[in-house]
């Protein structure tokens, strides 16, 4: 599945991938030699692209390396691995994966709420005839590889007419003329791009398919540094209880205790309402939130061990906590850890929905799953797509993250059935 991603990833990018590598060249060529700053001026999305690429180019490199473990993977591929494969492209090659910028919008009246599989034409009308020949130019390569936001020269129609000198764009009910001579054309006649919706448009004409791939970037983020979070805190907090023990070990399992009488969607929404919303207090509040299994599971595993022979025997050989932590119940403890972060990490992912959903997360600043869901409900009835094609990539990825949970845990304590 990787090796397919990659294949095609290399026939619909290659000139998105070269034109890329030529813009970082002429980029640091003009601010070494030109003393330009060039680089700083072209934005996040720029850096964003050239990573992306990067990493492909050396992922390339060490698929064709390990060309014969890659093949031995294909035997096990089954749904679970396929989805987690593609969230990781999506995540890590988001720019070259889409075509779009997730925020581009032009032209409402012709692009939005088109549905999947939509090929919509357009034409570009370069604001100066400076550069409008020379498609080698470092702007005119920056304007082609970068996806902006939006772009002035762009104009989608829904029917052209040539009239002597000039050119007339039907856009639903407008019409919109403009000078042929202005146009990028070939022998004389006007050149006429499309652009192809997979998964169709949103109500504001956004692509559908580069919103969800951004969105996962949203999601993956949120759960990976809050399931960082709640085990650096669950299992902190649970070694200092269970070794320590007495009145710091009835404080720690009392404020847990309280912790979990309190829904954690409440108190989510409740500390989001009162000092505001971002991604870091997303990761912080959902992090603080989930870190009570952890913390049990740790508390119980190390007063189960903390008296054994090899356990005494460490301590008195000078182990520092850390390392007791490290070398003596980490290791013991390993599955039934491994199984609750990945548990913890499909409800972080399914509460950064429910946040974005409810307008609380960082829906509205990044393209976000849920958000989408939220969006789309209006037009229900008129465009499904908006529901359906977000919704069913979170069901997939909750389902696999939870399947994956289990594949875990019977991998590490086989006795137990999947």
């Amino acid at each position: 599945m990787l090796a397919l991603l990659w294949l095609l990833i290399g026939m619909f990018r290659i000139e998105l991938i070269f034109s890329q590598l030529k813009l970082v060249f002429l980029s640091v060529y003009f601010g070494i030699f030109s003393g330009q700053e060039i680089i700083s001026s072209l934005g996040f999305e720029f850096f964003d692209l050239s990573f992306s690429t990067a990493a492909f180019l050396i992922l390339s490199v060490v698929l064709i390396h390990k060309r014969d473990t890659i093949k031995m993977l294909f035997h096990r591929m089954n749904f679970v691995y396929t989805v987690m494969i593609v969230l990781f492209v999506f995540y890590f090659f988001a720019p070259l994966v889409s075509d779009s910028n997730p925020y581009f919008q032009k032209n409402l009246s012709v692009t939005k709420l088109q549905p999947p599989l939509t090929t919509l034409n357009y034409v570009r009308i370069p604001e100066t005839d400076s550069n409008k020949n020379d498609s080698d130019s470092f702007p005119e390569i920056v304007n082609r590889t970068v996806k902006k936001t939006f772009d002035n020269e762009i104009q989608f129609f829904n029917n052209i007419l040539v009239e002597r000198d000039e050119v007339v764009l039907k856009q639903n009910q407008k019409y919109v003329r403009f000078k042929l001579n202005s146009l990028m054309n070939e022998g004389g006649e006007p050149l006429i791009y499309s652009k192809f919706f997979l998964l169709g448009t949103d109500e504001f004409g956004r692509d559908v398919f580069a919103r969800i791939v951004y969105g996962s970037r949203i999601s993956l983020t949120v759960g990976f540094f809050a399931v960082a979070l709640a085990f650096i805190l669950g299992l902190s907090l649970g070694f200092f209880s269970g070794i320590k023990g007495g009145i710091i070990d009835i404080i720690l399992s009392r404020i847990t205790d309280a912790f979990l009488t309190i829904p954690s969607i409440f108190f989510v929404i409740l500390v989001l309402a009162l000092f505001g919303s971002s991604i870091v207090s997303v990761v912080v509040v959902l992090g603080f939130s989930g870190w009570m299994s952890l913390f049990k599971i740790t508390k119980v595993e190390v007063l189960s061990i903390k008296e054994k022979d090899y356990f005494v025997s460490s301590k008195l050989l000078g182990m520092s906590n850390h390392a007791l932590l490290a070398k003596e119940i980490v290791p013991v403890m390993i599955s039934p850890i491994m199984a609750a972060i990945i548990i913890q990490f499909g409800n972080v992912v399914l509460a950064e929905a429910a946040l974005s959903y409810l307008g609380l997360s960082a829906g509205l600043d990044y393209p976000s799953w849920g958000a989408m869901i939220q969006s789309g409900q209006i037009y229900i009835s008129r465009a499904w797509w908006l529901i359906f094609s977000p919704g069913s990539i979170l069901i997939a990825t909750l389902f696999s993250i939870n399947r994956l949970g289990r594949i875990i845990q019977n991998y590490f304590n086989p006795r137990i059935s999947l």
